[in-house]
């Protein structure tokens, strides 16, 4: 009888064997889950920066090859275009100004716009200016004489009367545009007046026109077959001359 209950004791005494697993090795296993997610995650993060960053690239690197190419015919037939490939915008110097209180262009501004525009318009359908062009938009800029809504309609009416010009027959240059330049003008050219807010050294510099060239994002969905198509021989008639 004693040995008997020296061996109960004794098998009373042996530790547990436990079924579950310790709380340490679970939160070892959820450590090492987490650092496996958070590995994974970063390499995806990491390369989908990678292809932005080359997207990016890539687009800056063809929008600067399409205004470098405008800006070497342009500047190369007529010494007043300035193209800033830096802004992506055209200005034609003294010539591109206007006279206090008008929007026509002097014949030497006329000239100099009717000279960059069939540049832009073939550089902007070429494959790669098919995929990058947005639109050009016509800004007219006045200087700080006057009131804001007054230089606000002055530099409308300048934006407005380029545009004008380059499709109107009977305004601008002695070189006509033909069927499907203007065509392309409507598709791709905005006329838009920014009053004063850029002014120059000077009220005659401030007097000016500038194109603007816009360019598609990264998001954007560069689809030029999306833009509205115009008539070839639909007649424009200017109501500002």
């Amino acid at each position: 009888m004693l040995r008997r209950s020296g061996d109960n004791r004794k098998s009373t005494n042996e530790p547990e064997k436990p079924f579950w697993i310790s709380y340490a090795d679970l939160m070892t296993a959820l450590m090492f889950l987490f650092l496996a997610i958070m590995v994974v995650s970063i390499m995806s993060i990491s390369h989908e920066i990678n292809l932005a960053t080359a997207g990016e690239k890539g687009r800056s690197e063809a929008i600067g090859m399409l205004c470098e190419n405008i800006k070497k015919e342009a500047e190369s037939i007529n010494g007043n275009i300035h193209v800033n490939c830096k802004n992506n915008n055209i200005h034609f110097g003294s010539v591109g100004t206007f006279d206090q209180n008008s929007y026509a262009l002097s014949d030497e501004g006329q000239k100099a716009l009717n000279d960059v525009i069939p540049i832009i318009l073939k550089v902007s359908e070429s494959e790669e200016g098919k995929r990058w062009f947005k639109q050009i938009v016509i800004e007219g800029f006045t200087d700080t004489d006057g009131s804001y809504l007054y230089n606000l309609d002055l530099s409308v009416k300048r934006s407005e009367y380029v545009m004008c010009s380059l499709l109107d027959p009977k305004i601008g240059a002695k070189d006509k545009l033909t069927a499907e330049q203007r065509r392309l003008i409507k598709e791709l050219f905005l006329a838009g007046g920014v009053s004063f807010n850029s002014a120059k050294e000077s009220k005659q510099a401030s007097r000016r026109v500038e194109l603007r060239l816009q360019f598609f994002g990264l998001k954007d969905n560069p689809n030029r077959l999306a833009h509205e198509k115009f008539a070839l021989d639909e007649v424009e008639k200017c109501p500002l001359h």
